[in-house]
């Protein structure tokens, strides 16, 4: 008896590491690379730091914070960012929806559908702003030509004009992006079961009436999902918008986070950029907080 438990023994202890021990790299990456910098950041807000002296500096207090408030440019750039997220993910939300549920239609070749819109998502930002580059260049871009086939007699800079330069970057990340989100739609779509649509076939449903019903009912979760990613991720937007108009023209295309970056590692201004940064998390963290509660609301009212 005795030779049969202690190996259970020695088995049960080592099961009872096992968690943590798997658990252990990456609570270390996520200490050194998220919780650190974000403490530092909070410190940071409250001093006059700068890349070009050492240590934390002089001692600010809230002063960094009511620069920041009192900073038109600060204005300018979220309002900048809300816009982009307002183009943005209005459409990659409906589209993907609207794609998905008419890939999901398809039983042979779903494959296909699924790679051709999810491969531009691996591109990288760079390969992704060299293409719109070329396709919005004045007068020998593709967008240019498109415009005059259709009967534009003088199309826009699509990336020199104010009005235009914001619109023509989102559609950019629209095509983009878009795959993402058709995949979890098409994933969201394939849980629901077939005896579902069955069933409502029989009792007259049509098909426009099972999905306004039936399928979009069913995809809640998952579009609280896709939004909530959406909305972050667009509220974060750097890199196309960096590449294609470096903010310009006139800064209408500058976002906050290209503040934060220009004011951090171009000025050296570690202390400025550190509380826009926290304001910044601020406004994603409410949205999102107000998002879930409208979303919870209305799961409460069905």
């Amino acid at each position: 008896m005795a030779t049969t438990t202690a190996p259970t023994k020695a088995r049960g202890r080592g099961d009872r590491w096992a968690g943590p021990g798997m658990l252990l790299p990456f609570s270390l990456f996520y200490l050194v690379f998220l919780v650190g910098p974000l403490i530092y950041t909070v410190v940071a807000g409250f001093f006059d730091t700068s890349l070009l002296k050492s240590g934390l500096g002089d001692f600010a207090g809230f002063s960094n914070y009511s620069t920041v408030l009192g900073d038109s440019e600060f204005w300018r750039t979220l309002k900048n960012t809300l816009w982009f997220t307002v183009l943005t993910t209005v459409p990659l939300v409906l589209l993907s929806l609207v794609l998905a549920i008419l890939a999901d239609r398809f039983v042979r070749g779903r494959w296909f559908f699924r790679f051709a819109f999810f491969a531009p998502f691996v591109l990288p930002s760079a390969v992704v702003a060299l293409m719109f580059t070329f396709i919005y260049a004045d007068q020998v871009g593709l967008a240019q030509q498109a415009a005059t086939w259709v009967g534009v007699d003088t199309p826009p800079s699509w990336l020199g004009d104010p009005d235009w330069a914001m619109i023509s970057i989102a559609a950019a990340t629209v095509w983009w992006t878009l795959g993402f989100n058709f995949v979890l739609y098409l994933a969201g779509l394939q849980d629901i079961p077939r005896s579902v649509h069955e069933a409502a076939a029989i009792d007259g449903a049509g098909p426009w009436q099972r999905i306004r019903h039936v399928v979009v009912p069913m995809l809640g979760r998952t579009t609280t999902l896709v939004t909530v990613l959406q909305v972050v991720a667009s509220l974060k937007v750097f890199d196309q918008i960096y590449m294609l108009t470096n903010g310009g023209p006139d800064g209408s295309t500058r976002p906050s986070l290209q503040l934060i970056y220009d004011t951090g590692f171009v000025e050296g201004r570690v202390g400025y950029a550190s509380t826009v940064s926290l304001l910044l998390f601020v406004v994603i963290l409410l949205v999102s907080l107000v998002w879930f509660a409208l979303v919870r609301r209305a799961e409460k009212e069905r």
